[in-house]
């Protein structure tokens, strides 16, 4: 452990340890809001402060076991524990710098899933398609709830654009790092001289947050449009002008909701999914000028950067990000994700861990 770390840590526990004061303080207890943000942090900082207690633990008793090497009848045990001991400080050693790194506050917020047909035609609609039913049977493994806001169905299948909102818990925590173009290369379906074509979808991860307060939006700055929803959900739903679409003119950002059968929930639902897109570009050209150099830009918004592909006569799958290539292509599609989504959590997290060392 560097000395740098160290010091971060102590500071770390004797905030713990400042906090538990106060928590006991009687005008802290009177004061709602400040007791609950008190108790988030303590809570919070917890798992560091009993890491570091058993860091400093296991040091103490390292350093017993190698005074015992000199006393000829406890050499032996002492050597034992000398190994396990220095294997254990190597793994407090790894889980303290992990708990080191800044939490993404937006980890465990549920999310809004984008996905929309690139190049490639009808193909590149049939592939949209298989992604988002992809992050479907993933949100079904993990039990996630999977709410359809808006779609455009491609002429041969698939679709041209799709929408949902996904509710549960770590959602964005998990599939914040599949945002970009995904490139697929098969055969079409619609190939009739049984020739590899080259087609690719964009997805995009929008946290939801309960309260997006850095994106004001002037009522001036909006068109709103109501039309009847097409699709399932019927008679109601198509007698009624019970869809939203809504223009933020100055960015010319478009954002619908069809899926409610009341208006006003459709209103609701859309604005959030207009902040949250507000947002995320705000965020993105920010993240970008930050961190030009790292490999993972989350929630950069740069859906222009080819981050997998998809090789279907190969049965491939290549993350470009990390140089990761596995051949399990007909499982991932299918929703078994979690291999990629572990992989790209840890390249982030060495990412991380290699800027804090140079803090």
């Amino acid at each position: 452990m560097t000395p740098s770390i160290r010091r971060k840590l102590e500071t770390l526990a004797e905030r713990h340890e400042e906090i538990g004061l106060l928590l006991a303080q009687p005008e802290v207890l009177a004061d709602g809001t400040r007791f609950r943000e008190l108790s988030r942090e303590y809570a919070q900082l917890e798992p560091v402060t009993a890491a570091l207690r058993d860091h400093d633990a296991a040091e103490r008793e390292l350093a017993d076991a190698r005074a015992m090497l000199d006393e000829p009848e406890l050499a032996e045990m002492a050597a034992d524990d000398i190994a396990r001991l220095e294997q254990h400080l190597i793994e407090l050693d790894g889980e303290l710098q992990l708990l080191l790194l800044p939490k993404d506050p937006r980890d465990e917020a549920n999310l809004y899933l984008e996905v929309r047909a690139g190049t490639g035609g009808d193909e590149a609609a049939i592939f949209a398609g298989d992604l988002f039913r992809m992050y479907l049977r993933y949100a079904e493994r993990r039990r996630w709830q999977v709410e359809i806001l808006s779609e455009h169905a491609g002429e041969h299948g698939g679709y041209k654009e799709i929408v949902a909102r996904v509710e549960g818990k770590g959602a964005y925590s998990r599939l914040k790092f599949e945002s970009g173009t995904h490139r697929v290369q098969r055969v079409p379906e619609t190939e009739s001289q049984g020739r590899i074509h080259t087609s690719a979808a964009t997805v995009a991860i929008l946290p939801e947050l309960d309260a997006i307060e850095e994106i004001a939006i002037n009522p001036a700055d909006l068109k709103v449009d109501t039309f009847r929803a097409s699709g399932a959900g019927g008679q109601h739903v198509n007698k009624t002008d019970s869809a939203i679409r809504i223009t933020h003119l100055p960015s010319g950002t478009v954002v619908e909701c069809q899926d409610e059968r009341s208006q006003h929930k459709n209103r609701a639902r859309a604005m959030s999914l207009l902040q949250a897109r507000l947002l995320d570009e705000a965020q993105g050209k920010q993240a970008a000028a930050q961190a030009e150099s790292r490999r993972l830009q989350v929630g950069s918004g740069d859906r222009s950067q080819r981050i997998r592909t998809y090789n279907f006569p190969q049965g491939r799958i290549t993350d470009h990000r990390v140089n990761l290539t596995l051949y399990r292509l007909p499982e991932i599609i299918q929703g078994d994700l979690d291999e990629l989504v572990d992989t790209l959590t840890r390249e982030n997290q060495a990412d991380q861990l290699q800027a804090l060392g140079h803090a």
